[in-house]
């Protein structure tokens, strides 16, 4: 499950990241400023789609898991063991999702060694890790190997980028990293004590867990987009769709 679900999660955030770099790249005429620019906003929509799925795996990866799987032979402790995985998973969604737009910076240019040089180095020290972990951490030590593999590949890749001048992070994406970093926060906070509230109030609920669950997902779709709205005003409508007139950067 942990492996399909993360898979199916990466590959449409980073498909469609990839996909909006793509439609814009001009690497092969020369436009090296248009393709950062266009990498440059597909990390600002890659991010904001995956911070609040970031958040709930860190805070409430149990409740996800009794909710969405907690019947028949899949008990209590099943759900706890499966949660502690998702959120080793978690140390390294950021990586996964952002990774392939990472990468098309060197393969649009007909690179492809530098990406597997990068993606060598992750896999020994995915490999060491998940050697060193195994036996005292089982598969929660597997998903936190493969979270740290990922933070090297992707550090690797832009520590390559950067001394190419391949990728340059201009001033709009420092101040949405703020911003969502902001809504991230608070978010958070409204999980938890949304949280706490409810399992306060719902112990004789039917379908506790699923209702629980639902009744946080309006909370942070609620809390979530509230401070997105306040934090971005109308440069929120360009974020979300980076391929409109609104998204694009101005020309003298």
């Amino acid at each position: 499950f942990f492996f399909s679900s993360r898979r199916r999660h990466t590959r449409c955030l980073s498909d469609w990241s990839s996909d909006v770099c793509s439609s814009d790249l001009r690497i092969a005429a020369g436009d090296d400023k248009g393709a950062q620019d266009a990498q440059n906003r597909a990390a600002e929509l890659t991010l904001l789609l995956t911070v609040p799925c970031l958040v709930a795996f860190v805070l409430v990866p149990e409740l996800i898991m009794r909710a969405l799987f907690g019947r028949g032979a899949f008990t209590s402790a099943n759900a706890s063991a499966a949660a502690a995985t998702l959120m080793a998973y978690a140390i390294g969604l950021l990586p996964f999702v952002l990774m392939r737009s990472a990468t098309v910076t060197f393969q649009a240019r007909g690179d492809t060694s530098t990406p597997v040089k990068a993606l060598f180095v992750a896999v020994i020290v995915n490999v060491a890790l998940k050697v060193l972990l195994m036996d005292r951490f089982a598969q929660v030590g597997l998903a936190f190997a493969t979270s740290v593999g990922a933070w090297v590949n992707l550090g690797l890749l832009l520590w390559f980028a950067a001394r190419r001048n391949l990728i340059v992070v201009d001033a709009r994406l420092r101040s949405s990293l703020g911003k969502l970093a902001v809504a991230g926060v608070v978010l958070a906070v409204a999980l938890y004590f949304g949280n706490m509230v409810l399992v306060r109030i719902s112990a004789a609920w039917p379908f506790r867990d699923e209702l629980m669950l639902a009744a946080l997902c309006l909370v942070g779709l609620v809390v979530y987009g509230g401070v997105l709205a306040i934090l971005f005003g109308r440069q929120l409508k360009a974020l979300v769709r980076p391929g409109s007139k609104a998204s694009a950067p101005p020309t003298n």
